[in-house]
């Protein structure tokens, strides 16, 4: 079980499941949405209960996915392809220790030129 929530406590979160190993995405929106890169673990959708939820807002980023934020401290919760049965949490947001660790890097064709990549994960194109 993993408990989690943004910065002012507006929302807070418990995964009473397992999340996956971790990626790091590095494309444009999770740029614009985070300030640098997103580091995010899924989860099942059916295994995240969100209490309280007071000033969770989702703003439809693309088509097909949405992002969870708190509407009072801006604080970049989740991401959600729908249809789907998983919700990213972003690994900021866990309490700590996550007991986690990145296992990839995706959309590095995307990434900013102010940093590398020299921790030597896998590193993807695309998802």
């Amino acid at each position: 079980m993993a408990t989690g929530r943004c910065l002012c406590g507006g929302v807070r979160y418990e995964v009473k499941g397992r999340l996956t190993p971790p990626v790091a995405c590095h494309c444009s929106q999770c740029a614009r949405t985070s300030g640098h890169f997103a580091a995010m673990a899924a989860c099942s959708t059916a295994d995240l209960a969100i209490e309280p939820a007071e000033t969770l807002a989702w703003f439809q980023s693309s088509g097909d996915v949405r992002r969870g934020f708190c509407a009072r401290c801006g604080g970049n919760l989740f991401w959600r392809a729908d249809p789907g049965d998983e919700t990213y949490v972003t690994l900021g947001t866990l309490d700590r220790p996550t007991g986690l660790s990145l296992s990839a890097h995706i959309f590095v064709g995307s990434k900013s030129d102010y940093y590398e990549l020299r921790d030597g994960l896998p590193q993807k194109d695309d998802w």
